[in-house]
């Protein structure tokens, strides 16, 4: 007997029935699949913190370094400047001047007037010199801050001035090591060296510059506060053209603006020496007294 041949009818149940175990194997399935977690090899470990770390006294170390760096490419600067000078009385004193500085000590000054040279000032190490043409007056002493505030307006030693003049850290300041603080001030950043009870001398950086001196003494009272600003690209050196510098303890105040400055051009050492005028009058200053006159005919 000829098989049965399998009707419409079966051929539909078998159909129906593979379609209800296909969804209940995926209903089984799905569940599982929705837990599994792809594994992807993993990346570098992220680094942990340097305990202590401080980014801004990082930054600080790469300025104070750079800045180190920039003092040992400067060598001497030339310029003619417009200096403004106010004192006690708040009055504010005009005058141009032509001014050459060599490292570590040597400064010379000429006072200009309508007339021509005013004042003619040269310190080199211990010693500085002042030639007042109009009187025909020479005068000798010790390049101390005295000295020089009183004929060049800036009460310090000429090393410090020499300093300040090319935008350099004043000597004291321990740049080296790292900063006992870091601020912001209006944008710009403040390293801190010392305490109150030491003294605080401050470093102040803007857009990598040096913007800021500060150096005070314990107890509060500032000693000087000079700023730095329009620096120019000088043969690959950033130099500023503007020095503004306060002297709270002598009441003073001065401003130097650079007109072309020169940067480590050829300065001979007799740039800085100075002899009497045939038939000067020549006076030896000392400390304590304002001069001695020693006319030699």
């Amino acid at each position: 007997m000829p098989p049965m041949r399998a009707t419409d009818s079966a051929r539909g149940r078998v159909r129906c029935y593979l379609r209800i175990v296909t969804l209940l194997l995926l209903a089984a399935v799905l569940p599982l699949a929705s837990c599994v977690v792809v594994q992807y090899p993993k990346g570098p470990e992220p680094e942990s913190p340097i305990p202590g770390f401080d980014a801004q006294k990082f930054q600080i170390e790469k300025l104070t370094a750079a800045l180190a760096e920039r003092e040992k490419s400067l060598e001497s600067m030339q310029t003619t400047a417009v200096m403004e000078y106010t004192g006690i009385d708040q009055k504010v004193v005009k005058a141009k001047e032509q001014l050459v500085v060599k490292r570590p000590d040597s400064l010379r000054v000429e006072a200009m007037s309508p007339f021509g040279v005013a004042l003619l000032l040269a310190a080199q190490g211990p010693e500085l010199a002042i030639y007042e043409p109009g009187q025909n007056r020479f005068m000798r002493g010790a390049a101390n801050a005295e000295t020089l505030y009183r004929f060049a307006r800036i009460p310090m030693e000429p090393n410090d001035a020499v300093g300040l003049l090319m935008g350099l850290a004043p000597r004291e300041f321990a740049i080296s090591k790292p900063a006992d603080s870091v601020s912001n001030d209006n944008g710009m950043m403040v390293a801190a060296y010392g305490t109150a009870e030491t003294g605080v001398r401050q470093l102040g950086f803007s857009n990598g510059n040096l913007a800021l001196v500060r150096d005070t003494e314990a107890g509060g009272q500032v000693r000087y506060e000079v700023r730095y600003s329009d620096y120019h690209d000088i043969g690959g050196v950033q130099f500023p053209y503007v020095v503004d510098a306060d002297f709270p303890a002598a009441r003073s105040h001065v401003k130097l603006r650079y007109l072309r400055p020169i940067i480590n051009g050829a300065v001979p050492e007799s740039t800085f020496v100075l002899t009497p005028a045939p038939g000067a009058t020549q006076m030896n200053l000392s400390k304590g007294v304002s001069y001695r006159v020693e006319n030699e005919g």
